[in-house]
Parts: C-alpha cells; sequence; structure tokens
C-alpha cells in the first residue's frame, strides 16, 4: 500500500459512496428517489470518512488536489510529490464514479431528465453566476483547509503521550465536510475538491450513459479553481497567523 494506491483507493471509496448517494437520490426507480439534501450531505460526510479510513495510514489522506496544494504551501507536504497525489486523486475520482454509473446503469437509463444524470456525475450552480459560483466555492474549501490546518491529535495532558485513536482520527474529517454541505453546499453542491467534480465530469463524457446530455464545460472550471483558490488563501492565512 504505497502513498499512490492510497490516495487513488481513498479517492476512488469517496467518489463511490458520495456520488453514489446522489445517484440514489435523484435517479429513477432507486430506493433513496427524493431522500433529499440531508441524505446526500450525510453520506457524502461519510464516504469522506471511508476514504480516511482507508488511506490516511499511507498517504495521510489528501484524497483532494486543494489539500495537497495547501498543505504544499504550508511547508507540509513535499512539492516533489504533490503531482503524484493529484494524478492518483483524479484516476480514483475517475474510477469512482464509472462504479456509479455500473451500479445505478439500470436507473440511469429509466431517467428522463438530463441534469439528473449529470448530477449524479459532477456539480452544478442552483443559480448560475460566475462570481457568485466560484466566491462559493472558494468559501467552502477555505473553511476546509483551515480547520484541517488546526485539526491536533489527543495526548495525554500530563506527558504529552500521544493516543492512537486508530480509525476514529477520521471522525474530525467527516464532521467538518458534513458541517460545510450543510451550512455552505446549497449553492454550487460544494465540489470543495477539483477532481471529485473534473474526474467525474470526464466519465459522464466517456461512458455510454444511456441518454445522457452535455457535460456543461462552460461551468467545470469553477469547482476546479475555486477550491485551489479557497485552499490557496487557508494556507497563506495560517502561516500569517502561525
Amino acid at each position: 500500500m504505497a502513498p499512490f494506491t492510497a490516495e487513488f483507493l481513498g479517492t476512488a471509496l469517496l467518489v463511490l459512496l458520495g456520488n453514489g448517494v446522489v445517484a440514489n437520490v435523484v435517479l429513477t426507480g432507486t430506493k433513496g428517489n427524493g431522500g433529499g439534501w440531508i441524505v446526500i450531505t450525510t453520506a457524502w460526510a461519510l464516504g469522506v470518512f471511508v476514504g480516511v479510513v482507508v488511506s490516511a495510514p499511507y498517504s495521510g489522506a489528501h484524497l483532494n488536489p486543494a489539500v495537497t496544494f495547501a498543505l504544499a504551501i504550508s511547508g507540509k507536504f513535499d512539492w516533489a510529490h504533490v503531482p503524484a497525489y493529484m494524478l492518483a486523486q483524479m484516476l480514483g475520482a475517475m474510477l469512482g464514479s464509472s462504479l456509479v454509473w455500473l451500479k445505478y446503469k439500470d436507473h440511469f437509463a429509466a431517467t428522463e431528465d438530463k441534469g439528473l444524470k449529470l448530477a449524479a456525475f459532477c456539480t452544478g450552480p442552483a443559480i448560475r453566476n460566475t462570481f457568485s459560483n466560484l466566491t462559493s466555492e472558494i468559501i467552502g474549501s477555505f473553511v476546509l483547509l483551515f480547520v484541517i490546518f488546526h485539526f491536533t491529535s489527543a495526548e495525554i495532558a500530563d506527558t504529552k503521550t500521544p493516543v492512537g485513536l486508530g480509525s476514529l482520527g477520521a471522525i474530525p474529517v467527516m464532521f467538518l465536510v458534513w458541517a460545510i454541505g450543510l451550512s455552505l453546499g446549497g449553492t454550487t453542491g460544494y465540489a470543495i475538491n477539483p477532481v471529485r467534480d473534473l474526474g467525474p465530469r470526464i466519465m459522464h463524457a466517456i461512458l455510454p450513459v444511456a441518454g445522457k446530455g452535455k457535460c456543461d464545460w462552460s461551468y467545470s472550471w469553477i469547482p476546479v479553481m475555486g477550491p485551489m483558490i479557497g485552499a490557496g488563501f487557508a494556507a497563506l492565512l495560517y502561516l500569517a497567523l502561525n
């Protein structure tokens, strides 16, 4: 389990469960059809937990180019490893979304709304406004990274002995992503992760999804650039304050 493999598998699981819940809620004829926003945000948070549990011991569980970028800016991650991490994350996101399509293939075929089919792959704005949409992704990603920078490890206070929490150590980031989704996600679907959006969008274009529409490439740069800008701001503010 090398770091590259861990990032690949962790991101694949994250997108499989995250886009899987969207498919379950929006596609025709599923058991979870109409489940709503609470279901989607909860499962995305749990998907983050699963991805982090699998990858954290081996790669640090970035699972997101914005995280990798911010950690490199802050000096907490070697720039030399950034390209490999981002490649693994992109490939993992593409695999995860492909598995969602395979899992829900019959329901994609039964769904007439092309927009709902696209939603099971990538994000889109509730109200299309380039400045507002970009700002939304910047703010959500800033919150994600700025809080991650302030996570602390559990320890026994008197001796400063670290307490190994095992898989429980993934719970804080799960709650963080859940909070962002519930509070800030209603405008753009809170990509807050470039590959979570771009990888599946590419697969939407490649896979033979029955009756699919366009991939909305004119919007696709926002969930890529927004998270990276927000992550950069978070890293710079962290450096300025510490």
